[in-house]
């Protein structure tokens, strides 16, 4: 069985997908960017938008009943592998250890000219 998990403190779904859906013991998270939840409008720069996208992560992840320390798997895109070191910085502010599992691969581009997208995977005991 599985139930959408839905949240105002992370940005509204701009498609037809859920924030996240829960399935037994885990919660997919669908992909956040850095876009604040009451304007729907994208941070300010890279570093701002990964803040934003963590900080909706996180916010998705309560509404679920757990936290990023359930996390199991990130999945990251960006639109410069540049900025690697710098989410590497903003994610350890965010996630604690032991990190989860994570791939980050660089994209042409992500919706609403975003430079930074995350989904997740939560593994949350019942």
């Amino acid at each position: 069985m599985k139930r959408a998990i839905s949240t105002r403190g992370a940005p509204q779904a701009i498609g037809a997908y859920a924030q996240a859906v829960r399935a037994g013991d885990f919660v997919f998270v669908s992909g956040q960017l850095g876009m604040d939840p009451e304007t729907m409008e994208l941070a300010d720069g890279f570093e701002a938008q990964c803040r934003q996208m963590f900080a909706n992560l996180t916010e998705i992840a309560v509404a679920a009943g757990s936290s990023l320390a359930d996390a199991v798997k990130l999945t990251i895109f960006l639109t410069d592998l540049g900025n690697f070191p710098t989410l590497n910085a903003v994610m350890a502010e965010f996630v604690p250890e032991p990190f989860p599992a994570r791939a980050t691969v660089e994209v042409s581009a992500l919706p609403r000219g975003a430079l930074v997208e995350a989904d997740a995977i939560l593994f949350v005991q019942r």
